[in-house]
């Protein structure tokens, strides 16, 4: 496992760097402060008490508070960096973009924003991979997930399975819906490491790692996260869906083509593709 020491979290020396391209993963420690993170959790837990919905974004289900899921209360917050300014710094912070430079050995592009809420008793999600619905090419996408709370197995935090990296993007098998939100599933090639994240750290991870996570069995103490998916300047298609979204680290909207070939599952498949991540 490739960690960055929490006194210097925008340094990844030779030794990190080489765990990373063996296991597919790095943490930085500490990357962001304990007030930065209350802001952002501060912000969202105001945003989710107003219970406005923001079309495109956020919809929770009408009638939510009675129902026995909470995720249909406290669904994900997709691409808040389109309506929220803190949302888009922190997209395109600079600290984010040293390490990712370093481990895309490129300049990166910002492609999505995600808010995860994950209250006790809520479902986790199936292992999948990233890249199975952002489809960079060539190369990868990678992420840059943010604990906003403590994340450990019990909260379901994220696991990941080392080295799945190498392995091609996998069209999925559908997932058990008593466990996960979402459908799809790729089953782990070797044994996951359930990580342990505070607030603050960042997870890196490249868009073929095979990751997924439990239910929340804890009664009192949600995981948040803030997650950002990025993309090499080298890579030249990515799926339709995230264009319109993509910025660069100046803020400035890119163009790419839009990759139409139906990923794995094939051009005729759309049970699968259409889902967003």
């Amino acid at each position: 496992m490739s960690v960055t020491n929490p006194q210097d979290p925008e340094l990844i020396g030779p030794a990190e760097l080489a765990a990373y391209h063996q296991d597919g993963f790095h943490i930085a420690r500490g990357l962001f402060s304990a007030d930065e993170v209350a802001a952002c959790r501060h912000y969202f837990d105001e945003f989710a008490a107003r219970g406005e919905a923001v079309p495109g974004h956020w919809e929770p289900t009408a009638g939510a508070s009675d129902s026995a899921d909470p995720l249909t209360r406290y669904p994900r917050v997709i691409h808040p960096h389109m309506f929220d300014e803190a949302s888009r710094d922190r997209l395109i912070d600079a600290r984010l973009q040293r390490m990712l430079r370093v481990l895309l050995d490129d300049e990166p592009l910002a492609v999505q924003t995600m808010y995860y809420y994950k209250p006790p008793g809520a479902r986790g999600q199936a292992f999948h991979q990233d890249n199975f619905y952002l489809r960079v090419k060539p190369q990868s996408c990678i992420a840059a997930w943010i604990a906003i709370d403590p994340s450990f197995p019990e909260n379901g935090g994220l696991q990941v399975v080392p080295g799945s990296h190498d392995l091609d993007v996998a069209c999925p098998d559908y997932a058990d819906p008593e466990v996960s939100f979402t459908r799809d599933f790729v089953a782990p090639t070797r044994e996951p490491v359930k990580l342990h994240l505070e607030p603050g750290d960042t997870l890196f991870f490249n868009g073929s790692v095979i990751h997924g996570s439990d239910p929340n069995s804890t009664a009192e103490v949600w995981r948040r996260s803030f997650i950002c998916h990025y993309m090499p300047t080298a890579a030249t298609h990515i799926a339709k869906w995230y264009l319109p979204h993509a910025i660069d680290f100046d803020g400035n909207p890119i163009a790419r083509e839009h990759n139409g070939d139906g990923g794995p599952c094939g051009e005729d498949d759309t049970d699968h593709g259409g889902q967003y991540h």
